[in-house]
């Protein structure tokens, strides 16, 4: 598909052709900013910038706290409370990482959902989907490998807990489980390769947001409708989008600074509020917390994880075609994967040939208990591996399947969707009516 018609950077000076000539890095970041972008986004597509920044923020305040962190299972807990007490300014740095995490998931969770609900995976963005989702697995492992680094208790059994998984796949799980850990159990070796995998991933990470973002340059944005940008001719293009900048990208700072004033409120106020107090103890292998629980972001699919108990009658028949070989604890390691897989797969998934949830009446509800589900699903996972927790937990967890297995595909065959706009244009007007002034002339957008 060829890209949405705009003009490109052409080098005036000869400084600039010369550079332009043998790397061409101005031209890329003046088409990123200049980037034809559909004039109809609406607030949903803030998410991308606060993406963007949480991510560099993440990786500024990570390299200074590393300066003072002591990756040893003596020294650990003992470093992060010295770089708390006596670095200047350390509390403020490790509780802006802190809770960092916690931004990161939250704005990812929106971008991922707003994807969803507007069809964003759909041809022709399904590779950027798929590159999306892959950032998704590394922002978890990353941030799973940097919960272990305090070395407190839940950091310790939730490390031992998760490590433990590894070991359920038949055949191959221990030696993985042992490669991982660098040792029978979690220890000195386990702490030393998750601080360095810590300081790694989120490189990667920021390498494929750029492929991430690159991927626009062709397909451009999606958008509330759904509807194509018209590629005809610039003119046609130039009526259905307006530059990245300075429309978007003044928008897109607005919303990042409103959503910083409440990070930073939090950050100042109650810091420790998304955390587990049992992490303000050091790591003790001989004492067991009562609830070992993983951070809010990870706890949907912890909950998919403790849902497929021996009692469950689809594992006991998975166990029984497999002879055993996919027991309780392997079919839940399967089904936690699968949730995120199920996400991935949702461009084949989805048999619709309408883009946009906002045409789909029927796609509204479902996706609506789907974020209902999610949240369930949030909260058993804090819970008890108890009843009713479990029962609840089970529900939540078969209509998460349910909805991109089956739902996805059925309703494009069974629902009749609205009306669609013919152009982004159209639709922009129709939110926006243009007044007429008494000379006839255009006036602003009438709110």
């Amino acid at each position: 598909m060829a890209g949405i018609p705009h003009d490109h950077y052409e080098p005036s000076g000869k400084g600039e052709k010369w550079l332009h000539s043998r790397l061409p890095i101005v031209g890329l970041l003046y088409d990123t900013l200049m980037l034809p972008t559909p004039k109809n986004l609406n607030w949903m597509w803030i998410w991308g910038i606060v993406l963007t920044f949480t991510l560099v923020l993440q990786i500024v305040t990570g390299i200074a706290l590393v300066m003072h962190y002591t990756p040893d299972a003596d020294l650990a807990f003992a470093s992060v409370e010295h770089i708390m007490r006596n670095v200047n300014g350390g509390w403020a740095l490790r509780y802006v990482h802190m809770n960092g995490a916690s931004l990161f998931f939250i704005a990812v969770y929106a971008h991922i959902f707003r994807g969803l609900y507007y069809g964003s995976y759909k041809a022709p963005r399904e590779i950027t989907w798929i590159i999306g989702m892959l950032i998704y697995l590394l922002m978890m492992g990353t941030a799973f490998m940097g919960y272990v680094l305090p070395w407190g208790q839940m950091s310790f059994w939730g490390a031992t807990v998760i490590t433990g998984l590894f070991g359920a796949i038949p055949g191959i799980g221990e030696a993985i489980q042992t490669w991982l850990l660098g040792g029978p159990a979690v220890d000195n070796a386990t702490l030393t390769r998750f601080f360095s995998l810590h300081y790694l991933m989120p490189f990667l990470i920021l390498g494929l947001v750029i492929v991430h973002i690159w991927a626009f340059h062709t397909t451009g944005n999606n958008n509330p409708t759904g509807v194509e940008v018209r590629r005809a001719s610039k003119e046609e293009a130039e009526k259905d989008t307006v530059p990245f900048w300075p429309y978007f990208v003044i928008k897109d700072l607005v919303a990042l600074a409103i959503i910083m004033i409440g990070f930073f409120a939090i950050v100042g106020f109650m810091p420790n509020y998304l955390g587990h107090p049992d992490n303000y103890i050091e790591a003790n292998p001989l004492v067991t917390p009562a609830h070992i629980v993983p951070e809010w972001y990870f706890l949907p699919f912890y909950a998919i994880l403790r849902a497929f108990t021996d009692e469950v009658w689809i594992v006991q028949l998975a166990g029984f075609v497999t002879g055993g070989i996919i027991d309780a604890k392997f079919f839940g390691v399967l089904a936690m994967f699968g949730a995120i897989a199920v996400m991935a797969l949702a461009p084949w998934l989805d048999t619709s040939s309408v883009r946009s949830g906002r045409y789909r009446p029927m796609f509204k509800w479902w996706f609506a208990i789907l974020i209902v589900d999610f949240f369930v699903l949030m909260w058993v996972g804090a819970m008890p591996a108890e009843e009713p927790f479990n029962t609840i937990s089970l529900i939540a967890s078969a209509y998460w399947f349910a909805y991109f297995l089956v739902i996805l595909p059925l309703l494009g065959v069974i629902e009749k969707p609205l009306p669609q706009p013919a152009t982004i244009e159209e639709d922009f007007d129709a939110h926006y009516p243009v007044k007429e002034k008494a000379d006839g002339s255009a006036a602003a957008p009438a709110e």
